[in-house]
């Protein structure tokens, strides 16, 4: 009995010794659980710290991008716009000149014009300047006398006869020629000026232009006509003149060629330029009333895109 009851005394005392040690384990479990999950629920209160700030950040950005970005933004959307519409007034408003004009067929038609009148003036400048008067080298003696002389020479009293005659003639024929270079200058400088305001625009921005031009054209292409006619009959009297026949017959006499009393090949080349120049002009005519037509049909158009 006594070991019995000794037995059970220490039976006792061992589960009481585990119980104890169970709850002890228990409570530590339980502070450690509980320091656990205060040190999880900081770690998500300052996660969620950290987390509620940022919403707020991106809710304030906007503003703040606003408040420094529109400044920015507006200059460039008005640059857009005014060059956009600088854009489309240079695409609207016309060129002031235009090269391309020149190959077109008034440009051509203008250039044949000027052409047509250079020619005309180097025809008459050519028998204006030449002299072409006699010149007594073989009085000078010598190798003159040797080389010039002979049955060819005129000596004395006709060499100085035949000065005098090449000095009239040259006088009595230079007006047709001043007349004619006169006119085909003038005639030359107005197709310049033509060009010129072609090249311009002005046709364009101002079309009774082309109706000057083209009455003008229409009536210098009829104006060579009569000019024509002058010139040659100023020729025929010059070469019908006295002066020209004794002149003619004295370098006759002598053997000598090229002095004869008739239309020479820069006089014919002249003339055939002036028939040249009636058609060109009259041409020319025509083609300024074409495109005083097509600028106005132009217009029209545009005018009627303005209003719609």
């Amino acid at each position: 009995m006594p070991e019995r009851g000794r037995q059970h005394h220490g039976d006792d005392a061992l589960s009481a010794q585990d119980n104890y040690r169970d709850r002890h384990n228990t409570r530590d479990h339980y502070e450690r659980s509980r320091s656990t999950g205060r040190s999880h629920e900081e770690r998500g209160r300052g996660s969620a710290g950290d987390r509620r700030p940022k919403p707020d950040r991106y809710k304030e950005t906007p503003a703040f991008i606003e408040h420094h970005q529109a400044p920015s933004t507006l200059p460039r959307e008005m640059s857009m716009n005014q060059s956009g519409e600088v854009y489309n007034e240079s695409r609207h408003r016309p060129a002031l000149f235009n090269i391309r004009y020149i190959p077109t067929s008034r440009g051509l038609c203008q250039l044949m014009e000027i052409f047509v009148n250079l020619l005309i003036i180097i025809c008459a400048g050519i028998p204006y300047s030449n002299n072409g008067g006699y010149r007594d080298l073989a009085s000078l003696g010598g190798v003159y006398a040797y080389h010039f002389g002979g049955a060819n020479a005129f000596t004395g009293a006709d060499a100085d006869r035949v000065k005098e005659l090449d000095r009239l003639f040259h006088q009595l024929k230079r007006p047709p020629y001043i007349f004619t270079m006169a006119c085909a200058g003038c005639v030359m400088v107005y197709a310049s000026v033509m060009l010129g305001l072609g090249v311009f625009r002005v046709p364009y921005r101002l079309p009774p232009v082309l109706l000057v031009e083209a009455l003008l054209n229409f009536l210098i292409g009829l104006g060579y006509i009569p000019a024509l006619a002058f010139y040659f009959i100023k020729l025929q009297e010059t070469y019908n003149n006295s002066i020209c026949k004794d002149r003619e017959q004295m370098y006759k006499s002598k053997g000598h060629k090229g002095f004869e009393c008739q239309f020479h090949g820069a006089d014919i080349a002249g003339g055939l330029f002036a028939v040249v120049a009636v058609f060109v002009f009259i041409f020319g005519a025509v083609l300024a009333v074409r495109a005083f037509r097509k600028v106005r049909e132009l217009k029209s158009h545009q005018r009627n895109e303005n209003n719609i």
